[in-house]
């Protein structure tokens, strides 16, 4: 048997001193009414009267309360096999892990925001294929494209600057993994969300722009940072924390570059948003962008619907409480008088 809300069941165990102060009050009501008449005498005066009926009818709601509640709980068992068909977009999220994502002008620094956002878009996700690519100076696929989001999650969380051990901001070749890592023959439209400061930027990310047009690949750009820059807070080797430093031992200041990451949306169909605290920006373009693009209707599969037999306890339920309404404390009396 499987249930469908079984979080309810637990409330059962309420139902446990529930029992316990019908028991007391029965003996608490049976106890005064003996303070005031001798209970050999109950009898002869209020004839054809039953106290015993007084817990019948309380286990009975009890009973019913019980069942009651295991119908809440959806219990189900049998099942029939049900065709689902993905509909959906291939969205592949490329994050910045060099060390300039670092730096605290967005709080906590700017790749634990960027994590944030990701993990809330996950939660508005309903079928959408979803994959994950950290890069520095190179790029390496953490998450191919999938509907596991749990899976995506538990990669998510691994991602942290110096994962790529060679430093640097290679957005071209993060591009181009992201490119190489989608299916040809799926017709779903294609989204990349790069998330970046767009700081030292290594070659040359605008020639990657032909091939993603004739892909139909389109990029939506995130900039994490200010305009105004930050310093790399560092900890080395001994623990002692620092601010990061140039060969000239020169305190390095780290800004965000948007110039590339506009025309990189911009010419590929995409969009450009500015990350800010407490908003990494990606409702926006999910709201506005990705909500308008194509879904595929390829994929499809057979998962089992299980039977709800909730019915079953509702109508028993109902059935006591009847019962219930139909029973009187006192029995009748031939012969006795209807008052």
């Amino acid at each position: 048997m499987k249930w469908g809300n079984p979080n309810l069941l637990h409330l059962l165990w309420l139902l446990l001193p529930l029992g316990w102060g019908i028991i007391a009050l029965a003996k608490r009501r049976n106890s005064r009414l003996a303070k005031i008449v001798a209970s050999s005498t109950w009898g002869a005066l209020i004839p054809g009267w039953r106290p015993e009926r007084f817990m019948q009818r309380n286990w009975i709601w009890l009973a019913a309360a019980v069942l009651l509640l295991v119908a809440a709980a959806r219990p189900q068992w049998g099942f029939h096999w049900e065709e689902v068909r993905r509909r959906g977009l291939d969205i592949l999220v490329c994050i910045d892990t060099s060390k300039s994502m670092l730096a605290e002008d967005i709080k906590p620094n700017r790749i634990e925001q960027a994590k944030f956002g990701v993990r809330d878009m996950l939660k508005q996700l309903k079928g959408d294929r979803v994959g994950l690519l950290a890069f520095a100076g190179t790029a390496f696929l953490e998450c191919p494209l999938t509907v596991d989001y749990s899976a995506f999650s538990m990669m998510l969380d691994d991602v942290r600057v110096g994962l790529i051990p060679r430093g640097g901001t290679a957005i071209g070749e993060a591009l181009q993994s992201a490119m190489d890592s989608f299916e040809k023959r799926n017709d779903a439209d294609k989204a990349i969300i790069l998330i970046t400061d767009g700081d030292d930027t290594e070659g040359d990310p605008l020639s990657k722009i032909d091939e993603l047009k004739q892909r139909g690949i389109r990029v939506f750009t995130i900039g994490v940072g200010s305009q105004e820059g930050d310093l790399i807070p560092i900890t080395d080797d001994q623990g002692h924390q620092g601010f990061l430093k140039d060969n000239n031992g020169q305190v390095v200041k780290t800004k965000l570059d948007e110039g590339v990451l506009s025309k990189i949306a911009l010419q590929t169909g995409g969009a450009y948003v500015r990350a800010a605290p407490g908003d990494l920006g990606l409702d926006r373009i999910l709201n506005q962008q990705l909500s308008q693009l194509k879904r595929s209707q390829a994929d499809t599969k057979m998962i089992r619907s299980y039977e709800d037999r909730f019915g079953w306890f509702l109508a028993a339920a109902l059935l006591l409480l009847m019962i219930e309404a139909g029973l009187s404390e006192r029995r009748r009396v031939v012969g006795a008088e209807t008052p």
